[in-house]
Formats: C-alpha cells, sequence, structure tokens
C-alpha cells in the first residue's frame, strides 16, 4: 500500500505531502481547491502520460514522489527482480519529474527507468477510479476483464487468446502456401520447359572457356604446327642450334673452373640451361606433331558454343548465370509438387489447433455464464444500498460470427435501475450518477478477489446524497477492509467514515494560487465536516451534527436539515 505521496510544483500544488493509512482515506476541500489534481499527480507518477502543462507556473519543473509498502507483494518483488531494482526494507520508492519544456524522467528506488516501467508497478499497486471513468463501465473490453476477473478465468481468457493466435498464425500461413502453390501450379508448364531446356543441354560449369580454348587451336592448326616445329629446329635440331651452343660453353666453363672453382656454380647453371632448353625442343615437337587438322571437330566445337551462346542470352549473361537458373526452376518445380504434401501437414496442424481452441473457448463460456450468475446476485445485493433498490444487473452473452481471440460470446453488462423494466445496456439505462454507483458495486464485489492493496475513487459520489451517501460510505468503508482506499469527496457523510482525513485548502504565495493539504483531526476535523454540511463551521448547530456523523448517528446532509431537527 501506499505509505507516504509528495507532490511539489504541480498544477496548483506548491509542495503537498500525505502520510497515507490502511483503511479508508478521505481528501477534501473546497471546489477547485486541487483536490482531483491530487489523483492527476498519482496518475503521473504510475506512468501515466505527462506534458509540461502539469508543471506549476514559474517553476522549471514537477516531481511526484511516492513510497509503497510491497511486504508480501511477490509480483511486485519478482517485477523488481526481473528489472534488477533492490526493494530496500520490502519498500519501493517511485520518482516521476517532469520538465517545463515537456520531456519527463522516471526513477524506482533512484535507478533510472522508463515510464512503462511504472506503468507496469503502478498496476500491481494502484487502481485509480478518477472522475468519469465510470464511462469505461460502456466498454465491452473493459466489461469482459471485469467478468473475468471476478470468475477468476483471467488465465483461461489468456489460454484462449494465445490458442487464437495459434490458429490465426497457421492459418496465415497455409493461406501464404496455398497462395504460393496456385502460383506456381500457373506457371508449371512454363518452369518445366525452362528447366528442360537448360537441363537437356547438359552444361557443365567452364565448359563456354574449354571450348573457346579448343576452338583457338584448332582454327590455328597450321600456324601453330609450323611455328613449334620451326621453334624446335632453332633450338635443338638445326645447324648451330642453342642447345650445341650451350654445350659448347658449359663444357668451356667447366675446364676454366679447374683452374678457379668459383665458376663451378657458372658451369653448373649452363648444363641446367642445356638440359631445360632440350627438354623444351621435345615438347614443342610432340606439340606440334599432335596438332590434329580435323574441320569437323571444328564445326562440332562452334555448333555446342552457339547452343551456349543461346542458353546465355535468354537466362543469364554468363554460363554461370544459366546454371543458376536451372537450380531456382528446380527448387520452385521441387516446391510445387512438394507444396501439396506441406499443405496437408499444415491442414493437420491447423486442426488441431481450432480443436484445443474450441475446448478452451467452451471451457471459459461455462465458466463464464455460471460467474455471470454469481456476479449478478452479489451486484443486485449492493445495489439497494447505493440508492438503486429494485435495480437489476446481469451479462448478456452474444455468440459471435467468427472464432475470436475473446472468445466464443461478446460480453455485454445490463441493467435495469427501474423495477417493472427490462433490463438494456447500461449505455442507454443509467445515468452518469448510477454508473458510478454501479461500478462501485462491482469494486465493492471484487474487492474480495483482487489483491491490488490501493484502490483510489475521484468523487465516484457524484451526483448522491442523504442516505445514499450514508451507504456508499459504508461500502468503501467495507472495501477498504484488509486494503488501503483512498476517496476524494464532497459528501460530509462519507468524509466522516474515514480513518484518516486530509482538507486540501487554496491559498496564495506570492500573488499566485497554491494549494496545501493539512491531516485533520479533533475539532479541526469536525470544522471541516461542518464546512460540507453546507453550513457556518463555527456554528453549534454545525458542530453538533458534524460530530453526530463522526459518531456515526443518522443526521441529515446540511446544517438547514440539522436545524429544523433541533427545533
Amino acid at each position: 500500500m501506499l505509505i507516504e505521496l509528495r507532490i511539489r510544483n504541480f498544477a496548483v500544488l506548491e509542495d503537498l505531502a500525505m502520510a497515507l493509512e490502511p483503511g479508508l482515506n478521505v481528501v477534501s476541500g473546497e471546489t477547485g481547491a486541487g483536490k482531483s489534481i491530487v489523483v492527476g499527480a498519482l496518475g503521473v507518477l504510475l506512468g501515466g502520460r505527462a506534458s509540461s502543462a502539469v508543471v506549476r507556473s514559474g517553476t522549471g519543473r514537477a516531481v511526484v514522489e511516492g513510497v509503497a509498502d510491497i511486504e508480501g507483494l511477490d509480483e511486485v518483488l519478482g517485477v523488481l527482480d526481473e528489472l534488477g531494482l533492490e526493494a530496500d526494507d520490502r519498500l519501493v520508492v517511485l520518482r516521476r519529474e517532469v520538465r517545463g519544456e515537456g520531456r519527463s524522467r522516471a526513477w524506482v528506488n533512484g535507478s533510472p527507468v522508463t515510464a512503462g516501467v511504472l506503468r507496469r508497478i503502478g498496476s500491481l499497486l494502484v487502481d485509480i477510479h478518477g472522475q468519469h471513468e465510470h464511462q469505461r463501465l460502456l466498454s465491452a473490453e473493459f466489461q469482459r476483464e471485469v467478468l473475468d476477473a471476478f470468475g477468476g478465468n483471467r488465465e483461461l481468457a489468456e489460454r484462449v487468446a494465445r490458442a487464437y493466435r495459434r490458429v490465426a498464425e497457421l492459418e496465415g500461413r497455409l493461406e501464404d502456401l496455398e497462395e504460393r502453390g496456385r502460383e506456381l501450379a500457373g506457371r508449371a508448364d512454363f518452369i518445366r520447359f525452362r528447366l528442360g531446356e537448360i537441363r537437356g543441354a547438359g552444361i557443365r560449369a567452364g565448359e563456354d572457356e574449354e571450348l573457346r580454348a579448343e576452338d583457338g587451336r584448332l582454327a590455328n592448326a597450321d600456324l601453330l604446327a609450323r611455328e613449334t616445329l620451326e621453334l624446335q629446329t632453332l633450338l635443338h635440331s638445326g645447324e648451330d642450334a642453342v642447345t650445341d651452343r650451350l654445350s659448347r660453353a658449359a663444357t668451356r666453363l667447366r675446364r676454366l673452373s679447374e683452374t678457379d672453382p668459383a665458376l663451378i656454380p657458372h658451369a653448373a647453371a649452363l648444363e641446367d640451361a642445356y638440359h631445360r632448353v632440350a627438354e623444351a625442343a621435345a615438347e614443342l615437337a610432340a606439340y606440334g606433331g599432335a596438332i590434329d587438322h580435323d574441320p569437323a571437330r571444328l564445326d562440332e566445337l562452334r555448333e555446342r558454343q552457339a547452343v551456349l551462346q543461346a542458353l546465355m542470352r535468354k537466362y543469364g549473361p554468363t554460363l554461370a548465370a544459366v546454371i543458376e537458373t536451372g537450380e531456382t526452376l528446380a527448387r520452385e518445380l521441387d516446391e510445387l509438387e512438394t507444396g501439396a504434401l506441406d499443405a496437408a501437414t499444415l491442414r493437420g496442424r491447423l486442426e488441431r489447433a481450432q480443436a484445443a481452441w474450441r475446448s478452451a473457448a467452451r471451457d471459459l463460456s461455462e465458466r463464464r455464464r455460471r460467474a455471470a450468475r454469481l456476479l449478478s446476485g452479489k451486484a443486485e445485493a449492493v445495489f439497494p444500498g447505493l440508492g438503486l433498490a429494485g435495480g437489476r444487473f446481469l451479462v448478456d452473452f452474444e455468440p459471435l460470427p467468427a472464432p475470436s481471440a475473446r472468445g466464443l460470446e461478446r460480453i455485454r453488462f445490463m441493467a435495469t435501475m427501474n423495477p417493472g423494466f427490462p433490463p438494456g445496456p447500461l449505455s442507454r439505462i443509467a445515468s452518469g450518477g448510477e454508473l458510478s454507483r454501479v461500478m462501485l458495486a462491482l469494486k465493492s464485489v471484487l474487492a474480495g478477489i483482487d489483491d491490488l492493496p490501493t484502490l483510489v475513487f475521484d468523487e465516484i459520489d457524484a451526483g448522491i446524497g442523504g442516505v445514499v451517501a450514508a451507504s456508499v460510505g459504508e461500502r468503501l468503508v467495507e472495501v477498504a477492509r484488509g486494503r488501503q482506499v483512498v476517496a476524494i469527496t464532497h459528501l460530509a457523510r462519507i468524509a466522516a467514515r474515514a480513518a484518516t482525513h486530509f482538507a486540501v485548502e487554496k491559498h496564495t504565495v506570492d500573488g499566485a494560487a497554491a494549494t496545501r493539504l493539512r491531516r485533520l483531526d479533533g475539532g479541526e476535523r469536525e470544522r471541516e465536516i461542518a464546512r460540507m454540511l453546507g453550513g457556518d463551521p463555527d456554528s453549534k448547530t454545525s458542530l453538533n451534527h458534524a460530530r453526530a456523523l463522526l459518531r456515526g448517528s443518522a443526521a441529515p446532509d446540511s446544517a438547514e436539515e440539522a436545524e429544523a431537527d433541533l427545533q
């Protein structure tokens, strides 16, 4: 629960500190004093939207801080541990700062965090029911969440949603596969023709280069034979050939090396040159003698090159690109031929996923209907004490036309505020004040199962008074048993039921409006209750009335009514 709330330079709030207690805490004050701004600041602290408009005029930043006791709140401790944030002495300190230029920063236990982290932690600590938030009751999503929370069906509802997402995923994959299959089927003959053309050519990687080399040899066979034989003669077999000269030179140098051993390496080099030249001459003779003058083979080569050139013009600039195109076409053909098998496998998975969704959705539907009957009974039991005597509340189930992540049906809260009239949607049969009380009825029913430690109500008493106000006060006290409730109120009957009472007061600081907050006890609280009754807070009649309310005695709603009772 919240232990302390500190607000500085937020709207008209200059410097406000609240030491909150367990049970029912109320905040009262004159209209416009800034009571609801306290709730707005708390919303910002818990990760709500923040803008420069909340920064008090003449200051550079607004700051909201809160300290919460999280003893026994394992889910909060788990989130803190997941984020690497320690909880000293089982306390968590939240801080939000909004700058005048609109930027905001947030901290948890002194560590910088995002507003999203504040929202995540705040959602486990506080539920704020602000002014006009009773309109959420008109939301089908909110109504479904309330019913699932009451019935303990949140996990099952999430399982239904996951099962539906799995169905949707498989349906999407199957649709894509079938669309791809239809696309390929329309091209099947074309794919087979192109692939047959490439495969029928029997091409090999690098074949075009090999053909060009062989073509060059056959086209110049006479020249190559003549030149290589002449070179062989020059090097070895002709008169005064290179090998003869090298032999004579090597012999002379060998004799000279007998005189000077330093010449031995040079003699060896000449002998090696002789052998290399002789070997080259022999290979040239073999090459020239082996050249085949084969015009038929040359024609065959050029026909094959023409086939390859045609394929390269059609399927790629290079032979490697033609081969790659053939591989791509083969994969597409394989995909076409195996796609039916894949689709059958996916259909089997889809059928199993649909069966799992149907099973979970039917289970959820049955549990929702049982919870709806129980919720209706409990809500109607609370209605009379909230001035809704004779009112009825029920949950309508409208079958959905198609599978949904929400289950088998749409949830609608129905009610009638007047006996003898048929139930209808809340949006058509309830006024704003009635919606507010229906929300309080649901909150009080949910209080027994909701583990949130703190509930905040901002003027949930709007539009009521008299006995109904007293009943609302009793209901708030009941909801506050075992938890903390903070209520912003303008009704004395509700304020008198609080365990802790704060008053917000407007004053002027340096010519600017400001708001301060005080905790009230004893005579101060009596005077505030008297003020809330609409009488003179210093008059004996008003004070007596206030004391009667604080003692729990039945009392009228205004000082004028109190005076009439005394006469």
